[in-house]
């Protein structure tokens, strides 16, 4: 099958919400071995929304809608399909009983115009919406398939998984399958990772290699093709050994790792805690780790010392090391982690001192960035030279910070 999701609402032609839906739909395609060769967006207009699908009958043999099925009048999806397919719409008793019902147990007056959500072409496939009013639908009319989807993703995604997905694996003859596995790296270039494995992607058969940046860190997606899911295993699993014994020193985790997930992980296993003291990323450090369910278990605190005073007062930085080396300097940030992990006693301190821009400070540029962790055998400090905007630079501190200290943890046990 060759997919085209097409999008219905003008909230998403003036940017007012992201089309997250048709991201969802397309991976999970993808792993059930559909092609997705087009997405598109269409307003609340009749006529456009039919200009679409016309177009889109022209390329694809698999259209799937999202949006539209709710009850006002600017909800037109499956009138539209209807018109163009010929087809009836028709009440599904068992839709409509559930949304009567509803409104009956709420105590809320039930307008005409919700009995319009219950409205499905006839003879399609009801696709129960089991957390909301309007039910998906679907039908194949000589050799295309058409999926209408509810547009709130609380509603689309669960529809989907659990009845589009099943309705279009019992259409398909073919029974290789996708399987997909995404490695993650931190420390490392999209550019120079894709140099370290630019062999194994030339000769790419089966899986497939595929590279990508995402916010500041390199994912690469692996992707093999079978009809035994314990072969297409085999397959990753070697095509995956081979690159990490490249980029070991950058690789980290799997799709749903993060770094800051990684890091409470691994204080959690051995035990350690950590405090933080912070200059340059304002706070940031200290809220993505207690972002993390747990955090309390290793995350004593920290300090916000962004002024010089506050960094002699709080953290007792001395003048003459603020004289002769400034804050934004490897003794400083040295300093201060060493000194959050007194305060604390803690097993850890951690600290972030630099410049995030867009001016100068101590004639040092934007981007002149120190980390310290300070541990029970050691203390450490890593100079940095990050580039861009003065959010990018505090955030990269950031995920620098993570790995570091991550790494460090694991080294010390």
């Amino acid at each position: 099958m060759n997919a085209e999701i097409i999008a219905v609402g003008s909230e998403l032609l003036l940017g007012q919400i992201v089309n997250s839906n048709a991201q969802y739909i397309s991976k999970n395609l993808a792993d059930i071995g559909v092609n997705v060769f087009y997405h598109t967006v269409a307003g609340d207009n009749e006529k456009r929304l039919s200009s679409v699908v016309k177009t889109a009958c022209s390329r694809s043999n698999l259209l799937i809608f999202t949006g539209g099925l709710g009850p006002t009048k600017d909800d037109l999806t499956k009138e539209t399909i209807a018109k163009l397919f010929n087809k009836e719409l028709v009440h599904d008793e068992v839709s409509l009983r559930y949304i009567t019902n509803y409104f009956a147990q709420t105590n809320r007056e039930m307008t005409d115009n919700n009995k319009k959500q219950a409205l499905v072409i006839k003879d399609a496939k009801v696709l129960p919406n089991e957390n909301g009013m309007a039910p998906g639908m679907a039908f194949t009319q000589d050799e295309l398939t058409c999926i209408l989807l509810p547009g709130p993703p609380s509603e689309m995604k669960p529809m989907f998984i659990n009845y589009a997905v099943p309705f279009l694996l019992s259409k398909m003859d073919v029974q290789t399958r996708l399987y997909s596995r995404v490695l993650k790296f931190f420390g490392i270039g999209e550019s120079i990772l894709e140099t370290k494995l630019q062999d194994l992607i030339e000769k790419q058969t089966n899986p497939t290699i595929a590279p990508l940046a995402s916010e500041h860190e390199v994912t690469i997606r692996l992707t093999a093709a079978h009809t035994d899911q314990e072969e297409a295993k085999k397959l990753l699993d070697e095509t995956e050994s081979e690159i990490v014994r490249r980029t070991s020193a950058y690789f980290y985790g799997y799709e749903n790792d993060t770094l800051e997930k990684q890091t409470m992980d691994t204080l959690m296993k051995r035990n350690a805690t950590v405090a933080c003291a912070e200059s340059l990323t304002g706070g940031l450090f200290g809220r993505v780790l207690t972002d993390q369910p747990g955090s309390s278990s290793v995350f004593k605190g920290g300090i916000i010392a962004y002024s010089n005073e506050l960094k002699r007062n709080l953290l007792s930085v001395p003048d003459s090391l603020l004289k002769n080396y400034g804050a934004v300097s490897e003794e400083c940030a040295e300093w201060m982690a060493e000194h959050i992990k007194k305060i604390a006693n803690t097993d850890y301190g951690i600290s972030f001192t630099g410049v995030a821009g867009p001016e100068q400070q101590e004639e040092k540029p934007a981007g002149t960035v120190f980390i310290g962790v300070a541990g029970p055998k050691q203390t450490k400090v890593f100079p940095l030279k990050l580039a861009g905007t003065r959010k990018s630079i505090r955030e990269k501190t950031v995920k620098h910070g993570l790995y570091l200290l991550n790494q460090l943890v694991k080294e010390d046990q």
